[in-house]
């Protein structure tokens, strides 16, 4: 196995123009190695994954714990916290983020999870389709303590059409709390559906007016 320098778990080879783990059974030269953090860094650079070791796929680790949302899962990659979900059983969220995130690796941590569902900021690995990232980082734009309507952030993005898109993309977020959809209301102003559930919305909502 190769040896990482500290905080680098990638390595590109410039004469094939890969990049690989380090685990990986091909043995470049030496001087052809450069070193990388994330496996986003390397593709940045213009190196393409190795089909052997799969290097793209990148282990995420959660945490499973009780908060005040109830039965919380949240995963983080190397470049930030990819899912914050809320669920019935522990079995159900693990399938639920292997869904999401397909056969990348799962390494169970132990993690204070209190934090991310209490407003702390940290970073966010957003994944999703351009019109969902447009959404999400639309919702990020609705201050703690406001709502707005589906229509309302239809309008904000610059799709005044898209309403029902808006709402397919808000139950489609996989970062509760980080990426604000409850804070997503109907034109009435009344609580419409949450993929989490209306009473965990109406919880969320009176923590943020109070």
């Amino acid at each position: 196995m190769m040896t990482m320098p500290r905080a680098k778990h990638f390595y590109s080879v410039k004469t094939t123009g890969v990049y690989c783990r380090p685990s990986c059974a091909a043995r470049p030269k030496m001087e052809n190695v450069r070193f990388h953090t994330t496996a986003a860094e390397a593709e940045r650079a213009g190196f393409r994954p190795c089909k052997r070791c799969r290097p793209e796929r990148e282990a995420l680790s959660y945490a499973i714990g009780e908060t005040w949302l109830g039965l919380t899962l949240v995963a983080k990659s190397e470049r930030g916290v990819c899912a914050i979900l809320f669920g019935k059983s522990r079995a159900a969220l693990k399938r639920d983020l292997r869904k999401r995130f397909g056969s990348e690796a799962l390494i169970e941590t132990a993690r204070a999870l209190e934090p991310f569902v209490g407003g702390a900021r940290f970073p966010l690995d957003m994944r999703g389709t351009a019109f969902q990232m447009l959404v999400w980082r639309g919702l990020k734009e609705i201050p703690s303590g406001r709502t707005a309507s589906y229509a309302e952030i239809a309008k904000a993005i610059g799709e005044p059409r898209a309403a029902r898109a808006v709402a397919q993309a808000c139950a489609a977020n996989p970062l509760a709390v980080a990426v604000p959809c409850h804070r997503v209301v109907a034109s009435d102003g009344s609580l419409s559906g949450y993929r989490w559930g209306v009473e965990r919305k109406k919880r969320l909502l009176a923590r943020e007016a109070a």
